[in-house]
C-alpha cells in the first residue's frame, strides 16, 4: 500500500546499480541531485561485479574488458579507477588444436600455410561463397571465409551462445567482429583498453561514494511505494518487465558459470573459446590473467548459455526481426511517461558495449542537467 503521506525525497531513483545506472547516479550528484539507488541483487556493480578469491579479482558474470576510442568516456573512468595495460586475445580451441582468434594472419598460417596478406588474400578468395546481400550471420561469414573456418570458428559456437542457428541469426551480430591481414590479434580496434587495477567493484565503489544505495531490493515487489520516493525514475532493468510483459516475452541470452580454484596456471590465457557443437560450454576463463597474476592459485570459470527464464539473469537481446518489434511495441509505450529515463542494454534491448553504456548515460546527463563548465571536473567534459 502506497504512503499518501510521504514526502518526496529524491531528485531521482535509479533502478539498477549497473554501468548506466551507477554513471547516472554519480553525475547526477556531482550536479546537485539528490539520488537513491536501488539493486536487486546484493551487490553493486551489476554484471561487471568483481569479487575476490585467493587474492584474484574474479568477474562472477564472464569477462569485462574494458575497451573505447571516446576519450571523454576514457577520461571519465580514469577518475575511479587506474587501468593496467590487459589486451584481450583469446583463443580458440576446436578439436584438439588452438588457433589465434579473431581471424589473423596467424590463424590462417595455421589453417592453410598463408605466410604474407597477399596470400591470404586470395585463399580466403577462393574458400569464400559469393554472397551480393548477406542478411544472415551464416551467410555472411560463408561470404567473407567460407565453410571450413565457418564450422571451426562460429558454426558451433553460434548456436550454443544464441541458441539458434546462424542462419536465422542478423548478420549483424557478427559484422563487428574484425577479420585481419596481418598478425594483430587485440580483439578490440579501440584506442584505449584494459581492466582496473583491483577490480570493477573498487572502481563502483568509487563512483557511488557518497550516493545512497539499497541492495537486495527489487523495485516490483512494491513499484508504487519506491515511485513514490522521486519525482523521476531512471530504470535500467529489462524493458518487458517494467510493464508487466503486457505485449509477450523478449527474449535474452542468459548464461550459467561453474566457477573453481585450481593449484597452479590452468590455461595461460585469460580467455579460450571452445567451438564445436558438441562441448556445452562455449568458454574458459582464467581470472587472473586479466591482471597478470603469478598466484600460486587460480580461479577458471566455465561458462554456459543456457535457456532464459523470467528469474535468470539476463545477458544479452536476442535482436531478432520479431523481437526487435516487440521491443518496439514497448518503447513507445515507455514514451508515454514523461517522469521515466530508459538506460542500458535490458531497458533499451540493445548490445552495449561498457563504453556505449557509460557514453549513453553522460549525454542523457547531459540532456537532463546540462553539462559541468565550472567545478573542478569540467576537464573531463
Amino acid at each position: 500500500m502506497v504512503d499518501k503521506t510521504k514526502v518526496v525525497e529524491y531528485d531521482y531513483l535509479i533502478v539498477g546499480c549497473g554501468l548506466f545506472g551507477t554513471v547516472f547516479a554519480q553525475q547526477a550528484a556531482e550536479r546537485g541531485r539528490k539520488v537513491l539507488v536501488i539493486e536487486k541483487r546484493p551487490h553493486i556493480g551489476g554484471n561487471c561485479y568483481t569479487e575476490n578469491i585467493e587474492g584474484i579479482n574474479v568477474h562472477k558474470y564472464g569477462p569485462h574488458i574494458f575497451h573505447t576510442s571516446d576519450e571523454r568516456v576514457w577520461k571519465y573512468v580514469n577518475r575511479f579507477a587506474d587501468f593496467n595495460h590487459f589486451v584481450n586475445r583469446p583463443k580458440v580451441r576446436y578439436g584438439d588444436k588452438l588457433y589465434s582468434f579473431p581471424i589473423n594472419l596467424m590463424t590462417l598460417y595455421q589453417l592453410y600455410g598463408v605466410k604474407t596478406p597477399m596470400q591470404a588474400r586470395k585463399k580466403l578468395e577462393e574458400v569464400a561463397i559469393p554472397n551480393d546481400n548477406p542478411e544472415k550471420l551464416e551467410e555472411w561469414i560463408l561470404s567473407q571465409v567460407g565453410e571450413e573456418i565457418y564450422e571451426f570458428f562460429f558454426r558451433g559456437y553460434t548456436k550454443k551462445q544464441w541458441r539458434q542457428e546462424a542462419k536465422n541469426l542478423p548478420a549483424s551480430i557478427i559484422k563487428r567482429l574484425p577479420i585481419r591481414f596481418s598478425f594483430d590479434d587485440n580483439y578490440y580496434d579501440d584506442r584505449h583498453q584494459g581492466i582496473p587495477i583491483g577490480g570493477y567493484t573498487k572502481m563502483f565503489e568509487r563512483m557511488l561514494e557518497g550516493i545512497e544505495v539499497k541492495l537486495n531490493t527489487d523495485y516490483f515487489e512494491r513499484t508504487d511505494y519506491w515511485n513514490s520516493f522521486a519525482p523521476r525514475v531512471v530504470y535500467t532493468g529489462k524493458i518487458d518487465e517494467y510493464f508487466n510483459y503486457k505485449f509477450g516475452m523478449l527474449d535474452y541470452i542468459c548464461l550459467r558459470f561453474e566457477t573453481e580454484v585450481l593449484e597452479g596456471d590452468y590455461q595461460g590465457n585469460a580467455v579460450i573459446n571452445y567451438t564445436e557443437e558438441e562441448i556445452p560450454y562455449t568458454r574458459v576463463i582464467e581470472h587472473k590473467h586479466f591482471e597478470f597474476g603469478n598466484q600460486p592459485k587460480t580461479v577458471v570459470t566455465t561458462e554456459f548459455a543456457v535457456e532464459y527464464h523470467r528469474n535468470n539473469v539476463p545477458y544479452y537481446p536476442v535482436n531478432t526481426e520479431e523481437n526487435n518489434k516487440l521491443y518496439q511495441r514497448y518503447r513507445k509505450e515507455a514514451e508515454k511517461e514523461n517522469n521515466l529515463v530508459l538506460g542500458g542494454r535490458l531497458a533499451t534491448y540493445s548490445y552495449l558495449d561498457m563504453d556505449d553504456a557509460i557514453l549513453s548515460s553522460l549525454k542523457i546527463v547531459d540532456n537532463l542537467l546540462g553539462k559541468i563548465t565550472s567545478n573542478k571536473y569540467s576537464r573531463y567534459f
